[in-house]
């Protein structure tokens, strides 16, 4: 399966983590400020949380969009597979910024996405209750100029943390 990965990085250090990726072997997608975008399958997960030393973090991104109002947040967010990775029992949190745009209000948009999850787990494991006591699952929610894009964190603690 080909996942849209993004490893997000310290100003200033983005070659170098685009470096790093491209001798892991992965296909770089996009550079920006702060973050590179690469592509790779489930072990790329696994290879580039290991192996990235300048990157901060590894995120799986689950999609990215467009949304003007609450509403169109709501229904893309609740479009997307998040069913193949969050399980039934799955614990997870959402944290988010909103840089210049219409849905600028961060903790409404972060309300927005979590009941859009839970609407969608609803429905695919048919369960109304989530207990949330398993592994945690991350998920940030990132507003740039009214563009979406939603990933869930796959590092934990932060690479820089690592012994």
């Amino acid at each position: 399966m080909k996942l849209e990965l993004i490893a997000t990085a310290t100003f200033g250090l983005e070659a170098v983590v685009k470096r790093e990726i491209e001798d892991l072997g992965f296909k770089i997608i996009k550079s920006e400020d702060a973050k590179i975008t690469f592509s790779g399958d489930e072990r790329a997960i696994v290879k580039s949380n290991l192996w990235l030393r300048c990157a901060d973090r590894v995120l799986l991104k689950m999609g990215e969009f467009e949304a003007l109002e609450f509403e169109a947040l709501f229904q893309q967010t609740k479009a997307l597979p998040w069913e193949q990775w969050i399980p039934p029992d799955g614990k997870f949190t959402v944290s988010g910024t909103s840089v210049k745009s219409k849905l600028h209000s961060v903790p409404a948009c972060q309300s927005i996405v979590k009941k859009a999850i839970v609407e969608k787990l609803k429905e695919i494991y048919g369960i109304e209750h989530f207990q949330e006591s398993g592994a945690e699952y991350p998920v940030k929610v990132a507003i740039l100029k009214d563009r979406v894009t939603l990933t869930i964190d796959t590092s934990g603690a932060g690479l820089q943390k690592r012994g």
